[in-house]
This record gives structure tokens, sequence and C-alpha cells, in this order.
């Protein structure tokens, strides 16, 4: 009787879902699956130098294929250093598989060695978890959980393999027809809207005469890109992003004003505040949107189109809550017989232009890009000022090109979701700006370049200080730099050849036009470029404040 173990189950599911790619390290309680995956040829393993590297990598994998990322780990502090990975993607809702070994079921509840209760640990940080017990159950689970990670508001799910499970048998034939038995169907999300709520937006948009559309992530999930431009240009309204909406809209599209929030741009900012009404589409009221909360928008009506009903009037109270698939809302709005034109008061804006710089920093960098950026490179960043820079001035063309960790905020995520977006995208450029300090949180990661070939250009943004800290400590607590300042850093370049990734030192504007050459290059390559440590990100809204409150900016 031929038979199949539980480890030779995981990934014979995996390939039976499309899984091709898949990010880990190994450890004690996944020896089995790691066994099953050294003749395995249909999954390609990406061996990380950390967890968290290899979590990363699913991420940025993710989020530029459209599919959930895979990664797998041990149990104990390999599963815990998933940790950070796993909240970085649940809070921009990025679809991913999590497979962390478990001790034996006997030793469950034991303390035993490299135990850690990740189920617990992960609950209020992914959609759901699962802990098999049982051999017959691991299909069904495996199926279920990469369905459900892009089902209705993607996210992350864990399924935590115990290693005697693993080591088990099932007879192959009944493996095969678990296999193909259609999984538990997921509860079907229902909308919770009704037609005379898509009515009442006719309603809505015939009392105002400064509307605002502002979009975020949800579109891009909920693949409505094409039908938010349709309604932006049939009411000629003027529009703003939040920082994971970047790229739905460029700097082509009329009306279109850049990112809203603590570091929105002026006229973007102004728009929101002087609205009379907010058509909001897949997006939170986070707090680096909204500040002060009774400040925020303070004239405006406002409409929440939402698939995740937690999220409506959690931080902000709105008018009219849709609670549904932002595609098929948008779809009945633009059945109804609208016949409004606000272009007078879309093109009452200007839409804020990047300086022209006569010295190096992050901004003159941002221009040479945008100068020589095709459409088809994927742009990634870490956390920090080099972030919010990029998010400001880089000129994003289309969809899923921008890779950032948005609402964790996540310092280190820059390389190693890089690593995973040129892994999910072998033809396109992949770069990485990233700040000196961010890119010291998972350098080790560097090594993945040589070993797969990976072309990603890295951009070290150094300025000699965590940056944006930094900024705070400047700007609000009188230039006290506590434990922000960078003066010993390793020496980039040479950390690069020491990982096989040539580089260089670029100190000077006119080395800048030497960008177009190494990008066009097939091989990794590290850009060690010295920033100003005086230059600031600009403008700036303080924490818990309001427009009114905006530092700097023109």
């Amino acid at each position: 009787m031929k038979e199949i173990t539980g480890a030779k189950i995981v990934l014979e599911t995996l390939k039976y879902l499309g899984v091709k790619d898949i990010f880990g390290y190994p450890g004690g309680a996944v020896i089995p699956i790691y066994d099953a995956l050294y003749d395995f040829k249909d999954i390609r393993h990406y061996m990380a130098r950390h967890e968290q590297g290899a979590v990363h990598s699913a991420d940025g994998y993710a989020r530029t294929k459209m599919v959930p990322g895979v990664c797998l780990a041990t149990s104990g502090p390999g599963a815990t250093n998933l940790v950070t990975g796993i909240m970085t993607a649940h809070m921009d809702s990025v679809p991913m598989l999590v497979i962390t070994g478990q001790v034996s079921t006997s030793f469950l509840g034991k303390d035993s060695f490299q135990e850690s209760d990740i189920i617990g640990i992960t609950s209020p940080i992914t959609k759901n978890n699962y802990l098999v017990r049982d051999i017959n159950e691991l299909p069904e689970i495996l199926k279920e959980a990469y369905s459900l990670a892009s089902h209705g508001r993607p996210g992350p799910v864990l399924v935590d393999i115990p290693k005697n499970i693993q080591e088990q048998k099932l007879d192959y034939i009944v493996f095969q027809e678990l296999l193909k038995k259609e999984i538990k169907e997921i509860k079907k999300f229902k909308p919770l809207y009704e037609e005379k709520d898509i009515l009442e937006v006719e309603k809505y948009l015939n009392s105002s005469e400064k509307p605002v559309l502002v979009v975020g992530g949800g579109v891009l999930n909920g693949d409505c890109v094409e039908e938010i431009k349709l309604l932006s240009k049939r009411l000629k309204l003027p529009v703003v992003s939040t920082l994971m909406g970047l790229g739905i809209f460029n700097k082509k599209d009329k009306g279109y004003l850049g990112m809203i929030g603590m570091h929105g741009l002026l006229e973007a900012n102004r728009a929101v505040d002087e609205a009379d009404l907010l058509i909001c589409v897949g997006m939170r009221f986070d707090d680096r949107i909204v500040g002060d909360k009774n400040r925020f928008s303070p004239n405006s009506k406002k409409i929440h189109i939402e698939i995740d009903r937690a999220e409506v009037n959690k931080n902000i109270v709105v008018d009219l809550p849709i609670v549904g698939n932002a595609k098929d809302v948008l779809k009945n709005i633009l059945s109804l017989d609208l016949k409004n034109s606000f272009e007078f008061w879309r093109d009452s804006f200007k839409r804020t232009k990047s300086t022209e710089e006569k010295s190096l920093n992050q901004i003159a960098a941002l221009n040479v890009l945008n100068e020589i950026l095709d459409d088809d490179y994927i742009v990634v960043t870490d956390v920090g000022q080099h972030q919010m820079f990029t998010a400001q001035h880089l000129d994003i063309k289309k969809p899923f090109q921008f890779c950032t960790s948005g609402g964790a905020g996540t310092m280190g995520y820059g390389l190693p979701a890089a690593i995973g977006a040129q892994v999910a995208n072998p033809n396109k450029k992949v770069i990485v700006i990233v700040g000196d300090g961010g890119f010291q949180m998972n350098q080790q990661e560097l090594i993945l370049l040589a070993q797969y070939n990976l072309p990603v250009k890295i951009l070290i943004f150094n300025n000699g200080a965590l940056g944006m800290v930094k900024q705070w400590q400047e700007l609000f607590n009188n230039k006290r730099y506590s434990s922000v300042i960078l003066d010993i850093n390793p020496d980039f370049v040479k950390l690069g050849n020491a990982h096989f990734v040539e580089g260089e030192k670029i100190d000077n504007l006119q080395n800048l036009n030497r960008l177009k050459e190494i990008l066009e290059n097939d091989k990794p390559y590290l850009l060690d470029i010295q920033m100003s440590f005086e230059h600031n990100v600009y403008p700036i809204i303080p924490a818990g404040k309001s427009y009114e409150h905006t530092i700097g900016g023109v």
C-alpha cells in the first residue's frame, strides 16, 4: 500500500494550490518538511537567514504578485521570529499562509524544548489559525487557510503542524480523495447595504459643492481601479490617496493631488480639510490620516465604502456607511444617472510639484529616479524619512508598483520584502530604498541576492541617523537627540562586497547620473548615497493635530 507522510502532504497540497515559491528557515520541528523538500521539484524554497526575513519576503511576494505569500519556520523562537512580519501583513491586509512546526502532540503544554503557543500569540494578528491534530485534516486545513487568506479583506493565516503529524503516514489514495474534496464553504461575504444606500450617494452628491474622493489599499485588494477611475473621471472629482493606495492614480491623472495624512502633500490635505463631502473607498481612518479626529475634515459629510464592517465607525463616525465589496458598490454607483460635475472645484487645486534640488538629498535622488524609471519597475521601501520622501515625490505610475509597510511601520522590512518582490517578478526591475538604520535590521538577507541571483538594486539613503525619530526630537524635544545618531555605521559597500554584491558610495549630485546605468545592470547592486543629516521631510502635521497645524511644505 502506497503511503504519504504528513510532511509530503504539506508540499503536495501547496503544489495543488498553485504555490511555486516559499520562504523559510529550517529547525528541529520542521525537519520532516525540509526532508521532503530535499527532492521535491515543484516548489522552490528560498532560505532566509532569519525567520523575520522569510516572512517579509513572503509579504513582498504577495503584495506584488497578488497571490498569498507562503513562509515556513520551526517551533518556539522560529515561530515567534515571524510575529513582526505577521503583524505587518495583518495591518496592511496582505494575504499570507504561515506554516510553523510544533512539538509533537504528546509534548504540547509541557514547556517542552522550543515549544511556544504560537496560536495564542498570533490570534490577534491573524484572520485565523489552526493547530493540526489529525493527519486526515491536514489537506483540508491547508486548503481552507490558503483560501481564507485572500477571502474578503485579505490577511495572514497560520497553520501550526506538530512534528509527529508531519511524520505520520496516510494511505495515498485516501490523501488523493481528501485533496480533491471540496473544502467546506467559507462563509460567503454578505454585503450589508441596500439599494437605498446607493441612491443616498446620489443625494449626497447633489447637495455637495466640494466633494473629494479618498482611495486606499482596499481599492487594490478589491480589484476596482478601473471603476474608481471611471467615477473620478465622470464626476470630475479631486482625488487623494492614503499611503496604501499609492499607484492607483498617478500624476498624469487629472485631479489627483497625492497622499494625505501626517506627511501628506499640502494641496491633498487642504482638499480634505475644505471638503463638504468625502467619498472614502477601501481605507481606514487611522490616526496618521486623521490626526485630531474632532478637526478632521470638519465640514464634510462622509461616505465610507468598506468591506470590513469592523472598520466602519471605528475611528471616525461616518454619515453613510456602505459595507460591501468595493467593486460591486462602485458598479452600482456608476449605474446611477449621475450628472454632477465638480470641475471648477477640482481645478482650483494645483498638485504640489517636487522642487529642483541643487545639492545631494533625498528629493534629488527621487527626481532622478522619476526621469529614468519606466512602467516596468517595483519600488520597495523600508520605514522612516526615506519612506515618506518616496511616497511624496516618486511618481508611482501603476498599481502594485509600490510596496511598503504602512500600518505597522516595520523597520527592517525593505530588503527582505524586495527579495520577495523580485522572486515574484523575475522580469521586472526591483529597487529598494532604505535608510541606514532600517537596513541594519535585516542586512543578513543580503546573501540571498547572490545565492539566488536576484538583481535587486539597493539604494541606502544614508543620513547617519534614525531620521524620522531624529526629526521628531528636533521639532518636539528641543533637539535632544537621544540614541538616534548613527555616527558609527558599517562600511555598507564593503558589507555588500562581503555578500558578493557590488556597490559604491555616492556623495555628490553629479554621480547620481550613474543611476540609469546601474539600474540597467542585471546584477544586484548597492548604492550608499550620502544624505544630509539636516534634511527633514515636510510637510508634517504633528501627531494628534489637524491640517491648520501643518509645519513646512510649499
